[in-house]
């Protein structure tokens, strides 16, 4: 685990930019009273109680008035002694007090630095911090509730018990290795089958609960592809609700990557539209399907869309087999979207015998909302937010670990009654939760989770 320093940091806590008020936070281990004299026009301020004051220079000059509050350790969000300066939000009054932060020798804050110095202390765990940034980046409502819910320890509590239950089984496991002589063959007792079973039962609620959470925090990436004009531009629009693409009817209108991020029920989509794939020699063009590519590859889900005009039978093999020379054992992160039905007589929603393929009319918007729909069932949100927090991937990545790791156990014990390989199977899956939290957390993966964070938080 990383130590923390003595080093007293400062940074802006507030957004750049203009606005009434601006926070200059600072946090050490020492005596910030004595550490900044000079820097405010008054004694030494009590913990707690907000106190009106000059910021002055080094020349005794007023830099700006307002208001200093002071934390003593350890009752302060790093654990530390915390000072905060709230002054007017302007850019120029902010640098300037920073500037003379460090000349009395504190030094710039590193991104989540604060976050990082109140994990060090125990002030909270990874998990926690981690919702912090999360509430900061939210984009709904919804998102906001489960990243507080994370903050406030929900999401750490459950995965505290997953790790007890973890503990008292290896208990229960290792007993029976180191004590073989005894009569009781622990390894045989019913219990522990049932206990090995309800975990597996718990883990996997937990995990359904977090990829849940994991929806609602970075959404999806649904990437629309297909030939020039058929409709993919119109798509993105009536997705959006507005006019972000450009349409008209010229083959190869689109020519870059664009972008829109969308609120289906909660859960963030990120709509990506693309070049029309053909081959060409226009320079310009031939790099927006390059790019196209690119996006592909990189996507939780592939939209080809296809003109219902021209495509009696909407077979995605037959329809796009450049896909599957590229990509031949994931055709199921793609699915076809069968536009312009306003014209061909097809009948809006799922094809019948195609379970992957959805008929629509982008430009009439007939059948785009059970598209939508079809989507969130596709990855499995329900919207219903009520009692989720907010998980990262990996935090979904160790979940599915130790899950996979306790029923490689469980069936080591059935098959062959095999303690030593289910002990082993059960150190690991508890090594896996514990990393959630940051009980068994490697110094490399703090530093790129605070990075992350915001300057000052």
């Amino acid at each position: 685990m990383l130590k923390n320093d003595t080093d007293v940091i400062a940074a802006i806590a507030t957004a750049p930019g203009r606005g009434g008020v601006g926070v200059v936070r600072l946090s050490g281990m020492v005596d910030l009273n004595a550490f900044f004299v000079g820097l405010l026009a008054r004694p030494a301020l009590s913990p707690r109680c907000a106190t009106f004051c000059s910021f002055l220079d080094d020349q005794g000059e007023v830099i700006d008035q307002g208001i200093a509050l002071y934390f003593s350790n350890p009752h302060s969000f790093t654990g530390e002694n915390v000072l905060e300066l709230q002054g007017h939000g302007g850019m120029v009054v902010l640098d300037r007090l920073i500037a003379r932060c460090v000349e009395l020798g504190a030094r710039l804050a590193r991104p989540g630095e604060f976050s990082e110095r109140a994990f060090l202390n125990d002030k909270m765990d990874l998990a926690q911090a981690e919702a912090i940034a999360d509430l900061i980046d939210a984009s709904s409502i919804q998102g906001a509730r489960s990243a507080v819910r994370s903050m406030q320890g929900e999401f750490s509590v459950l995965i505290c018990a997953l790790v007890e239950r973890l503990i008292e089984l290896r208990i229960h496991v290792e007993a029976a290795i180191d004590f073989p002589e005894e009569e009781i063959d622990f390894l045989a007792d019913e219990r522990l089958l049932k206990n090995l079973q309800a975990l597996v039962s718990d883990l996997r609620n937990v995990l359904s609960r977090a990829q849940q959470g994991s929806l609602l925090r970075d959404g999806m990436t649904v990437v629309l592809v297909g030939k020039p004009n058929v409709g993919k531009s119109s798509l993105l629009n009536a997705l959006a609700g507005n006019e972000a693409a450009i349409v008209n009817p010229t083959a190869g209108t689109t020519r870059d990557v664009l972008r829109e991020r969308i609120l289906l029920d909660g859960m963030p989509l990120n709509v990506v539209d693309t070049a029309g794939l053909r081959e060409t020699e226009d320079e310009v063009e031939l790099e927006g399907v390059r790019r196209a590519w690119l996006e592909i590859e990189k996507a939780d889900l592939v939209m080809l869309v296809a003109d219902a005009t021209e495509t009696d039978e909407p077979d995605l093999r037959a329809i796009w087999p450049e896909y599957f020379e590229r990509f031949p054992h994931v055709d199921q992160s793609v699915m076809v979207v069968l536009n312009k039905i306003d014209r061909s007589g097809h009948s809006p929603g799922l094809v019948e015998g195609r379970d992957r393929t959805f008929a629509i009319s982008a430009k009439e918007k007939i059948g785009v909302a059970g598209l939508t729909q079809y989507l969130q069932r596709s990855v499995g949100f329900n919207g219903q937010c009520e009692g989720l927090f907010l998980a990262r991937r990996r935090h979904l990545d160790a979940l599915q670990k130790a899950l996979e790791l306790v029923l490689e156990g469980n069936r080591q014990l059935e098959i062959a009654g095999a303690g030593e390989l289910l002990a082993e199977d059960l150190r690991q899956a508890q090594q896996q939760l514990a990393g959630i939290t940051g009980q068994f957390t490697s110094d490399d993966l703090l530093g790129r989770i605070f990075s992350s964070f915001c300057i000052g938080k």
